[in-house]
């Protein structure tokens, strides 16, 4: 499998602000600090953003060409109400709070997205990047969908992904 330099330059920041998000964790809907940092770094990066969708949502959009084409690419920000007990040296810094189900990766891991994204725009059409609060059984994708996202952006698709350690390099 070939790695695209360019994320590999990244790996190390991308890593970085997934242990910031793990080291701070917030339950669905309440993911302010998480949702600042996100749009903080999109808007660093170029792309515009959108806040407030479903309470504490973030959408990033990257347009490039002439298409009318729109796919969704989402990622979840919450934690769950559990203590860490992991020992890390970026474990949670909030007492009853985890990221224990990855979603401190998956906004990594879009953001990462986000960024390669907008610098090489070799695609034509729109992506639109989502990160969405409350999947931990808040309906943060309902509550996102409710205030206009998918209508918006007439977004045709939307394609999440969810971390598992244990797959070989280039399976998913």
């Amino acid at each position: 499998m070939q790695l695209i330099e360019s994320v590999l330059a990244d790996a190390q920041a991308i890593k970085l602000i997934r242990r910031d998000i793990h080291a701070h964790p917030e339950l669905c809907f309440k993911e302010e600090r998480t949702s600042d940092l996100v749009a903080r770094l999109l808007t660093e990066w170029g792309i515009p953003v959108i806040r407030g969708m479903g309470t504490t949502g973030v959408v990033g959009v990257v347009k490039n060409g002439s298409s009318s084409r729109a796919v969704g690419l989402r990622a979840d920000m919450d934690a769950l109400p559990m203590e860490e007990l992991t020992g890390l040296p970026y474990a949670s810094k909030t007492k009853g709070k985890m990221h224990a189900c990855g979603h401190d990766g998956h906004t990594a891991m879009l953001l990462g997205a986000a960024k390669y994204l907008a610098e090489t725009r070799n695609f034509d059409g729109t992506a639109v990047v989502i990160f969405q609060p409350a999947e931990e059984g808040g309906a943060g994708g309902k509550a996102m969908c409710d205030d206009g996202m998918m209508s918006r952006w007439n977004i045709n698709e939307v394609y999440g992904m969810h971390t598992a350690p244990g797959i070989p390099i280039g399976q998913f």
